[in-house]
């Protein structure tokens, strides 16, 4: 996600103001004849201002739980789940779809496990949407919850639709 910012805002390469500097991970066991790779890892600095500040924002997810953050680890989550997941056909995710629908109208509508097991679970697998943002600011406290599951499935739908309108 970071990386799609370094590429591009409003037509700014930001990658040309970084200079491209190769770096290489290396750990070895053992000597001479012996010696083992044990991992090899090339990066670029744009893959450690990266680090530095998805770092940042670990730290301060796990220090103050705040949402900004807890959203900001749920879209990446989410992104990832949407370009890891592929579908075959579009009947798979026909049924996929009106599984979420009836599993959602019955657990999340018709009891309130879901929701006592979202509010109980601290780790960013839902969005949370301030609903007192204007009286209380990025101090916000009463949120309203939209999970993952509602952005990653049919996000892997529309995404194989795409993927089917490009051929």
């Amino acid at each position: 996600m970071l990386s799609l910012w370094f590429q591009s805002i409003d037509g700014v390469h930001f990658t040309s103001f970084i200079p491209k500097q190769p770096y290489q991970l290396l750990f070895t066991q053992g000597t001479g004849e012996d010696k083992e790779e044990i991992l090899n890892y090339e990066f670029d600095t744009k893959s450690l201002i990266c680090l530095v500040l998805s770092s940042v924002v670990g730290v301060w997810y796990l220090l103050k739980k705040h949402w900004i953050a807890n959203n900001l680890f749920g879209l990446a989550f989410a992104l990832n789940g949407v370009e890891l997941l592929h579908l075959n056909n579009v009947s798979t995710g026909c049924i996929l779809l009106g599984g979420l629908f009836v599993y959602d109208v019955f657990w999340v509508f018709g009891t309130n496990v879901m929701v006592t097991v979202a509010k109980s679970f601290e780790a960013p697998i839902k969005l949370v949407f301030p609903q007192d943002l204007l009286e209380k600011g990025l101090g916000a406290s009463n949120f309203a919850m939209l999970g993952l599951g509602d952005i990653v499935i049919p996000g892997i739908f529309i995404a194989l639709l795409l993927r089917f309108d490009v051929r």
